[in-house]
């Protein structure tokens, strides 16, 4: 009972395989400050919650961004992978109790064809499930794994603690991409930083 959901679905993934890519380039870090600034711009926004969400009980924070952005006339969804979280539905759940409109909230299947015409993604606390190697690096531990393809926007922004690496273990070289800016620190004080931005 001690094996986490996505460690069920994903079976056969996350074992060993071959070497992995090698990842060139950086992380690149931004301030709320350069996201609000992003979102100012934005007219399309998706937003990707995950297990670190949760973790930092940032789901009120995110339905007050979304409500602020929504006020402004820009078009917020949210794109939900079958595993985020630690059980089916988590992610639904806890967008549910904080007051996000269900009918924006999308599963991966009705939106991932939507990225390319994103302006602004942002990832709050999901690793494993927007990772590229899934479908770049056929030696992967997640090779052939379904993600959400975030990183097909024209500008992706991910909340994340530090750069370590998600429930599988490796590295996600979405993180190095030059589309990518990584919006460290607690979820929930990151956000409450950019409601500060967004009025």
């Amino acid at each position: 009972m001690n094996r986490s959901f996505i460690s069920v679905i994903l079976g056969g993934f996350g074992g060993q395989s071959g070497p992995a890519m090698e990842i060139e380039g950086e992380q690149i870090a931004v301030d709320a400050d350069g996201v609000a600034q992003a979102l100012e711009d934005a007219s399309e926004i998706i937003i990707v919650p995950g297990y670190g969400m949760a973790v930092a009980q940032a789901q009120q924070a995110v339905s007050e961004l979304t409500k602020r952005l929504r006020d402004k006339g820009k078009n917020v969804r949210f794109a939900i992978h079958p595993v985020a979280g630690r059980l089916p539905g988590h992610m639904n759940v806890l967008l549910a109790e904080a007051k996000v409109p269900y009918d924006i909230v999308l599963e991966m299947d009705e939106i991932n064809e939507d990225f390319p015409e994103t302006d602004v993604v942002i990832v709050i606390g999901s690793n494993d499930i927007v990772n590229p190697a899934a479908q770049e690096d056929p030696n992967s531990p997640i090779a052939g794994m379904p993600v959400l393809e975030v990183w097909k926007a024209k500008q992706v922004f991910v909340s994340k603690r530090g750069q370590g690496t998600g429930y599988s273990g490796i590295e996600n070289p979405l993180f190095f991409k030059e589309n990518t800016r990584m919006f460290y620190g607690d979820a929930k004080d990151s956000l409450n930083a950019l409601l500060t931005r967004v009025d």
